[in-house]
């Protein structure tokens, strides 16, 4: 028995040792815009691997995209957060986010030119695997990464997390080429009159979608930081959080499976 345990212990430190995440904090244009993203992958990996790009909340780019572009990195994927906003551009919670996410939810052509430029900095880097690229966000970023299919991005997959689903331009859901999941808080109040839209939209177009909703959850509902009151619209909701993210990586394995 003795035997068996040493390879045993040299095989899980070999394990452990295997991943090596690397972060890095990246600046490129949009015009004359400067963004600032950030890209986690774990290193050791070799040979090119499918990217999830991340499209952050209305306060901006912040730690919570980060952590989790972190987390998918230790999955196998690249993991790029992307910067909509510019860099130094971090509105607080409220009006001013509200504000600033306002500009680009009435300026769709803005939006896709800022989500686009992210796409064509993260495709150009040698371990990305250009035909499996997927735009995913939260919130104000999962309107983001469905506008990026509405505007025709070769995507493998599209995934929202409590994400607005209003569209000026329904009929551009034609564009859409690669799988969509929404993972939806049913009373969400800010997104639920946006649903049935949404969906005859989807429909109208034939997408290949999923729509999950997660029964007394509202906004906001994977984010520790938004509290537990769900009475304010958004709070935190740590079984629909577990839930929606088996459901992300399920889907991930269907659109753009890591190979060992």
């Amino acid at each position: 028995m003795r035997k068996l345990l040493v390879p045993f212990f040299l095989l899980c430190g070999a394990i452990t040792a295997r991943a090596e995440i690397k972060t890095e904090t990246v600046e490129y244009k949009q015009g004359d815009t400067t963004l600032e993203g950030y890209i986690a992958y774990d290193s050791s990996f070799k040979g090119k691997r499918p990217v999830i790009m991340i499209v952050h909340e209305w306060t901006g780019l912040g730690d919570y995209v980060k952590g989790r572009a972190k987390e998918f990195a230790t999955k196998g994927y690249v993991a790029f957060a992307m910067d909509i906003y510019g860099k130094g551009v971090r509105p607080p919670q409220g009006p001013e986010a509200a504000k600033e996410a306002g500009k680009y939810k009435e300026n769709r052509k803005l939006m896709r030119e800022r989500a686009q430029a992210g796409y064509d900095f993260i495709k150009t880097k040698p371990y990305v695997d250009p035909e499996h690229m997927i735009a995913m966000g939260y919130c104000f970023g999962g309107t983001v990464a469905l506008e990026m299919g509405r505007a025709g991005l070769p995507l493998a997959g599209i995934a929202s997390f409590h994400g607005g689903l209003s569209n000026p331009n329904p009929q551009d859901a034609k564009n859409i080429k690669g799988k969509v999941l929404i993972l939806h808080g049913a009373i969400d109040p800010g997104v639920k009159p946006e649903v049935p839209g949404f969906q005859k939209e989807m429909d109208d177009a034939k997408v290949d979608y999923q729509f999950i909703s997660y029964s007394g959850t509202v906004h906001a509902f994977t984010n520790p930081q938004a509290g537990n009151d769900i009475s304010k619209g958004a709070a935190y909701n740590p079984v629909s959080d577990k839930r929606s993210m088996q459901a992300f990586m399920d889907f991930l394995g269907e659109v753009a499976p890591i190979k060992k």
